[in-house]
């Protein structure tokens, strides 16, 4: 991959992202376990088969648990079309800043994994 890749840290994202701007594309063991409220979630590996899933955002930003896989997806991406941002630290510096995150079974605490 050549050149850099726009990156925001989750200190410098809006307080509430607009419907439909936040892409987490982990694995579905990793989403279950726990994602921010309101992402859409769509596996690394199933982008370019989903393509038309990729929500129509401003702004779209790009999560996985640390910022590598993001990375990727978001040059992918951006090559496509899309105006993408990777999320710098992932979901892992998503929950270390205190934002919010849940898990679609109401009886698990939610978690990154």
């Amino acid at each position: 991959m050549h050149g850099r890749v726009p990156a925001v840290s989750p200190e410098e994202l809006p307080e509430r992202l607009p419907e439909g701007s936040l892409l987490d594309v982990r694995e579905q063991e990793e989403w279950d376990a726990g994602h921010a409220p309101g992402a859409v979630h769509i596996p690394m590996n199933e982008i370019p088969q989903r393509l038309d899933e990729i929500p129509e955002a401003d702004q779209l930003y790009v999560i996985c648990r640390s910022g590598g896989r993001s990375s990727k997806v978001t040059a992918y991406l951006n090559a496509g079309g899309w105006d993408a941002v990777n999320v710098d630290r992932g979901m892992n510096g998503w929950s270390s800043v205190g934002r919010p995150v849940v898990a679609d079974d109401p009886d698990a605490e939610p978690h990154v994994l």
